[in-house]
């Protein structure tokens, strides 16, 4: 008896959001089949990846629009099987489903001719600042009558099926086996609901991203197909809206700044010909290091072996992040992009395709492959890799095989160590020249260490402090390994933090500055690349400063500078911390709310601690000039996405 009751209660709501995934699988083909000539054909091999993604982002849309009504259908009290009741969730599903699933991605299926993109919070804000809104809806009807037609259609079977498909009240008796096992049902549904917005049953997995599409279709034109609304409207609400600012006319804006690269070699391309690997090391903050802050660690820091690469290679002593989190680092390193107060890969604008780093160099042959042991695409990384040109893709799972077996993961993912030593081993199998890209996982949170090393780092005065250790210990040993092969002598290995690390030990760190103040160098084996470079420099310098080291001549798009060959562009770092623009350079550090400055500090007031706005001086005048140029163009060019060197030539 139990079981058939709650068996029913179950088995309508399943039944009932069927219908909903019927409805938005029309709507998807609809979409295709109006915009086939902007998507592009499909191969028979592209469709069960683009069905699985389109089925993901589906439930992410049902989940979100039915919250009520999935929660209100599984109330488990009594008053549910009135008849009142029931007639209250046949209206609320049946018109919150009509415009949130039926009318908005029918709307998609005819805006994103004009704008190719899914309708998200951006247009509302367009609709509301637009008089023109209701003629504009109702031309666009006119003209596409058929979608309106299908439109009613599949309105009329939600509100005719939902009634076929019929509840019956319980005929159980017992309070106690009611009330129980309804409480049961109800904590299951609402743990299912949480899942299925986040989607994903990983509970360390970020949410779904728009860009995370680029994991299951083979152009960013096919992943807007495995979207669908309200996913893009809802998921987009809580981003905020890119600023578009305004500073300069056109003219002006082009003399102070540009992200349009003409390379003009100065220095010998002392890297030519050679493998990149490099390395994005979790939470590697500046202050671990003794050689970047000797005055931090006057009796050792937390990074010995790579301290002895920096000597022997270049370093750059005062580089700092683009972001403030790992799924930032991957665009302003391998695609010159940096992230502001909306990281970029979060942003519908970001599913385009890059100049990116991996595909400039596939371009010149290159093989381009990306190491992660966490499960894949867990944190977005494999979605953003394949815009930016990665082919290959290395995660857990792909260790496992290789090295099956317990106790080489931790919550996140295989520990550094085995991992690093997999690495070096796949790496041997790849036809040279090879882009290879590592992304650490040891030194984030919670911070623990495998149980053969616990304890047996150094401890430090943080948590984060011996799981860096334990990192730099499992670079020595990868180097080791990677120093007998043949690849090895003719490879760029590239070190770089993706952020600071939360657990700060400096009061400097603290700092706004310090909160960004992070580890990057570079090394060859053969000893070509080799120096200290002591101005500012940021992560979104890494790729054009690898071109030019590389000898790369083409026309490019980066919104970082060639520090060797670009003298005409000033050494100049931005980012924001805590939604504030930073701006820094040599001799300043400016904070900027997007109007007005609100803080300079000179560079050697470590703890910033001293305003110096008021004083205005012509540095601070020209920094303020500087920043606002790099901003206006970012935004433009991210909210056109117009990210790429297209035909432009040199004037």
């Amino acid at each position: 008896m139990m079981k058939k009751v709650f068996q029913n209660d179950i088995t309508v709501l399943i039944l009932r959001l069927l219908l909903l995934y019927a409805c938005l699988f029309v709507t998807q083909l609809a979409f295709y089949l109006y915009n086939r000539s902007l998507l592009g054909p499909l191969t028979w091999s592209e469709i069960p990846l683009l069905l699985a993604g389109s089925f993901k982002y589906s439930t992410i849309s049902i989940a979100y629009i039915n919250a009520p009504f999935i929660l209100l259908s599984m109330l488990p009290f009594r008053f549910r099987q009135k008849e009142g009741y029931q007639k209250m969730l046949f209206w609320l599903f049946c018109i919150s489903n009509s415009l949130g699933i039926v009318v908005l991605n029918l709307a998609d299926v005819v805006y994103y001719r004009y704008a190719f993109k899914r309708i998200t919070a951006e247009e509302m804000h367009f609709f509301r600042e637009n008089d023109n809104t209701f003629d504009i809806l109702f031309k666009a009807m006119g003209e596409n009558w058929y979608l309106v037609l299908l439109g009613l259609l599949l309105i009329f079977l939600l509100f005719f099926l939902y009634k076929k498909i019929k509840y019956h009240p319980t005929a159980l008796k017992n309070n106690w086996l009611y009330y129980g096992t309804g409480s049961l049902t109800f904590v299951l549904a609402v743990f299912l609901w949480v899942m299925a917005i986040k989607g994903s049953f990983d509970i360390k997995a970020r949410p779904v991203a728009i860009s995370n599409v680029a994991y299951y279709a083979q152009s960013p034109q096919k992943g807007t197909l495995v979207l669908s609304n309200p996913y893009c409207l809802i998921r987009t609400m809580g981003l905020r809206q890119l600023d578009s600012p305004v500073y300069f006319d056109e003219e002006d804006l082009a003399e102070l700044y540009t992200p349009y690269h003409y390379p003009s070699l100065i220095c010998p391309p002392v890297a030519k010909g050679k493998n990149v690997v490099i390395f994005v090391l979790e939470s590697f903050s500046r202050e671990h290091s003794q050689y970047l802050a000797p005055h931090l660690n006057p009796n050792g820091g937390y990074t010995p072996f790579l301290d002895s690469l920096m000597r022997e290679g270049l370093v750059f002593t005062n580089a700092y992040s683009n972001g403030m989190k790992s799924i930032e680092a991957l665009p302003s390193v391998f695609a010159s992009i940096p992230s502001y107060r909306t990281p970029y890969a979060l942003l519908p604008q970001s599913l385009t395709d890059l100049d990116a780093l991996p595909r400039i160099l596939a371009t010149q042959g290159y093989g381009t492959h990306f190491f992660c042991g966490a499960t894949a695409n867990q944190m977005g990384f494999e979605a953003f890799g394949m815009l930016a040109g990665i082919e290959h893709f290395y995660n857990r799972a792909d260790f496992e095989k290789w090295h099956p077996g317990k106790g080489n993961t931790n919550v996140w993912g295989v520990w550094d160590m085995p991992f690093l030593q997999y690495v070096a081993e796949e790496i041997n199998r790849q036809q040279t020249p090879f882009f290879t890209s590592v992304f650490t996982l040891s030194s984030h949170h919670p911070y623990d260490l495998p149980e053969e090393y616990a304890g047996k780092m150094p401890q430090g005065k943080t948590l984060v402090q011996p799981c860096v250790a334990y990192t730099d210990l499992s670079l020595r040993k990868f180097f080791e390994t990677a120093s007998k092969m043949p690849w090895f002598e003719n490879t760029l290995f590239i070190f770089v933090a993706d952020h600071v690390s939360p657990q700060m030990a400096a009061e400097e760190t603290r700092t706004a500055k310090g909160n960004t103040a992070i580890l990057y160098f570079m090394y060859t084996p053969d000893h070509s690349v080799k120096g200290r470079y002591e101005h500012v420099t940021q992560q979104i310098d890494i790729m054009p400063t690898t071109l030019g080291l590389m000898g790369y001549e083409q026309p490019y798009f980066a919104f970082g500078r060639d520090i060797f060959n670009e003298p005409e562009r000033k050494p100049l770092v931005v980012n924001c911390v805590h939604q504030t623009y930073q701006a820094l350079t040599d001799s300043l550090s400016l904070y900027f709310d997007g109007l007005y400055p609100l803080y300079v500090y000179a560079a050697n007031d470590t703890l910033q601690r001293h305003n110096i706005m008021d004083e205005g001086s012509p540095a601070q005048q020209s920094l303020e000039r500087d920043l606002k140029a790099v901003l206006q163009s970012y935004y433009d060019h991210v909210r056109r996405r117009d990210v790429r060197m297209r035909n432009f030539q040199k004037k």
